[in-house]
């Protein structure tokens, strides 16, 4: 299985960098946040992958997709394949009074095949199998996604400590985890991990490398800790 590490910024890009997005066999996007878009366009003219996968609505995980149906509409993009487009429950209603405002209601069906997946039950796309399950970040509907295929991968999202985070990553070849935070009192509501939080699931979950993301320029790591960043690939 390979990944490409299109965007691992947090909330606010790091320099130079994209907020989240992760392309798993150049066929599946998890996330697409803004910067995502321009980073994939440096590969190609315009983005080929058979289907996006959103895990929950804060901005730097689906901001990218606007712009896409622009480019898809007027754009480079006029001539290929439309996208799946795989959506937490309940999102069309609850974006529709904003792309309202942005261009049209349906704007993201007017370039997308749009599907609401549903918690644990697993998604088929274009030979992987894609299970969301639902993660804690803030009081917001959110998911982490676990995709098989060849091997296992294992995508936190955004959460805090949750039993579901060590399902998600039970046995995965690779779990990219996110750790933001180094004060785990850092806010009054829990919506990230530390990373500590991060390792500790994933020795919990005895998933087999720990790829650690979505995490602030201004908060080094330690030098045990493995870090994505913006254009790393992995073959595992």
């Amino acid at each position: 299985m390979h990944l490409r590490v299109v965007g691992s910024s947090p909330a606010w890009p790091n320099p130079g960098g994209a907020c989240s997005g992760y392309l798993v066999d150049e066929e599946l996007l998890l996330d697409c946040g803004p910067g995502v878009l321009a980073k994939l366009r440096e590969q190609e003219q315009w983005p080929t992958a058979g289907a996006i996968a959103i895990t929950h609505l804060h901005l730097d995980h689906w901001g990218d997709l606007v712009p896409w149906v622009w480019g898809a509409l007027y754009g480079p993009g006029r001539e290929l394949p439309r996208p799946r487009l795989l959506l937490p429950p309940g999102t069309r209603e609850v974006l529709r009074p904003l792309l309202g405002r942005l261009g049209t209601e349906l704007m993201l069906e007017s370039v997308f095949d749009v599907e609401e997946y549903e918690s644990g039950r697993p998604v088929d796309v274009n030979g992987l199998r894609l299970t969301p399950l639902p993660v804690v970040h803030y009081a917001l509907q959110a998911f982490g996604f676990r995709v098989e295929g060849s091997k296992t991968l294992a995508y936190s999202g955004d959460t805090a400590p949750c039993e579901p985070l060590v399902e998600l990553a039970r046995d995965a070849d690779l779990f990219v985890c996110e750790a933001t935070l180094d004060d785990p009192n850092e806010g009054e509501r829990r919506g990230h991990l530390t990373y500590e939080e991060a390792r500790s699931a994933h020795e919990r979950a005895g998933a087999r490398r720990l790829l650690l993301t979505h995490r602030p320029y201004e908060r080094p790591l330690p030098s045990e800790y493995e870090l994505a960043s913006d254009g790393l690939e992995l073959d595992f």
